[in-house]
């Protein structure tokens, strides 16, 4: 892992935290900059320095409709979730409901999908977006879709 991206989840666990602790003293706001977005995933990277990046990151996808769902590519499946955002960096998942087509990507897939339920904040930083888990404290950097 370089220093560059060490940096990156620094600031995005810093800004994360931040959002998190100061979502009694904020008024709401929408978080519209999400709405309608499109990502690709860079990689998931946990705090106990694993990390995990698809060889194709079109294969792994995000978006943000208006209406609050959320759409996943999980490689060879599809899935989808509501997404809520009260606040600026925060954000929230139901439950993910998906296809359930065995995709030969050594478990990336169902590792993408299970950390949807956990995301609870969100932050940009040079044109990608990095969601924090609370679970274990995963990233999940994502780059604009083409």
């Amino acid at each position: 892992m370089t220093l560059r991206h060490q940096i990156s989840i620094a600031i995005a666990l810093i800004l994360a935290l931040g959002a998190c602790a100061s979502l009694d003293t904020e008024p709401a706001r929408s978080a519209d900059e999400l709405v309608g977005t499109s990502w690709e995933l860079v990689r998931i990277q946990s705090m106990d320095d694993r990390s995990w990046a698809p060889d194709d990151p079109s294969r792994y996808t995000l978006s943000f409709d208006p209406d609050g769902t959320a759409f996943m590519r999980l490689d060879c499946n599809r899935g989808r979730a509501a997404w809520v955002s009260e606040r600026v960096g925060q954000l929230e998942f139901s439950p993910m409901v998906s296809t359930r087509a065995l995709c030969r990507d050594n478990g990336l897939s169902e590792r993408y999908a299970m950390q949807f339920e956990y995301v609870r904040s969100y932050v940009f930083e040079d044109s990608h977006l990095f969601l924090a888990t609370y679970a274990d404290g995963a990233i999940i950097e994502f780059r604009p879709a083409d």
